[in-house]
């Protein structure tokens, strides 16, 4: 399939939580890097159309879910001034209009202060963070019943809904951070009742060799604009996704250091 072509119904897609069947079922030679080309036309439709970048969000890092969806590497996204939120005392309240089959991630999100290093070395990788915080991502979906593959997810800017950020905190104020990161514990509630609990350990090992993984995949992809100080990383999933529906609140509890849950009411 033309990529430009398929970035012109993603558009349209987006525009109206619309439902189509996934590209690879109509072009089985659709790669998942003719999925980055067509989510760099719709990146360029919304750059010219006033949406501000403002960060990335890194999908499929859980490996616990790989089999449920059948996509077995991270993908990649980005997150736009309009697809962000940032919560206050740690609340939000989030419209579900516009979005296709929503689902709840609870996710760390880092700051960056300079361009992050190709390193697998946590401490190195710190020193290009300012800081850290919790975020919660709504991911979604626009071929019915989350039914997909790869190449699919690379097109549909990394199935990016929205992102909701916590209160962030400044990485020089946590000690051990680089060790203390795989063990962050989180529930995940909704409504008051856990519906899933997770630890950071599931995001390729820790959060921050996500961060480590995203860096080498910008390397092999040069098209791609480098990352920057001052951009928002979220890292991935650290439970299952779940759907959510206007009227709920959904509310996180994380365990392992200076970093706390958000509440978020959907809309």
């Amino acid at each position: 399939m033309d990529a430009a072509a398929v970035a012109s119904e993603l558009a349209q897609l987006h525009a109206r939580a619309g439902l189509a069947a996934p590209f690879t079922s109509r072009d089985p030679g659709f790669t998942p890097a003719s999925g980055y080309v067509a989510a760099r036309h719709l990146h360029a439709r919304r750059l010219e159309a006033g949406w501000q970048p403002v960060g990335r969000k890194i999908g499929f890092t859980n490996r616990s879910i790989w089999p449920r969806y059948g996509v077995y590497e991270p993908i990649w996204g980005t997150v736009y001034d309009r697809t962000l939120t940032r919560a206050t005392d740690n609340r939000a309240t989030v419209p579900l209009a516009g979005l296709a089959q929503p689902r709840i991630e609870p996710e760390i999100c880092f700051g960056l202060k300079a361009p992050p290093p190709r390193t697998r070395n946590p401490e190195a990788l710190l020193g290009a963070i300012e800081w850290i915080a919790h975020s919660v991502e709504i991911v979604q979906c626009h071929h019915p019943e989350w039914k997909f593959t790869l190449a699919d997810c690379t097109a549909d800017n990394g199935l990016h809904g929205h992102l909701v950020l916590g209160t962030p905190v400044e990485v020089g104020r946590i000690s051990g951070l680089a060790a203390a990161l795989p063990f962050l514990k989180v529930a995940l509630a909704c409504d008051g009742e856990v519906r899933d609990r997770g630890v950071a350990s599931v995001v390729l090992d820790s959060p921050l060799m996500a961060l480590a993984h995203f860096i080498e995949v910008l390397a092999d992809q040069p098209e791609a604009e480098p990352l920057r100080a001052g951009e928002i990383i979220s890292t991935g999933t650290i439970t299952d996704a779940h759907p959510v529906k206007a009227g709920e609140t959904w509310s996180t509890d994380l365990h392992g250091f200076a970093v706390r849950g958000m509440e978020i009411t959907f809309r």
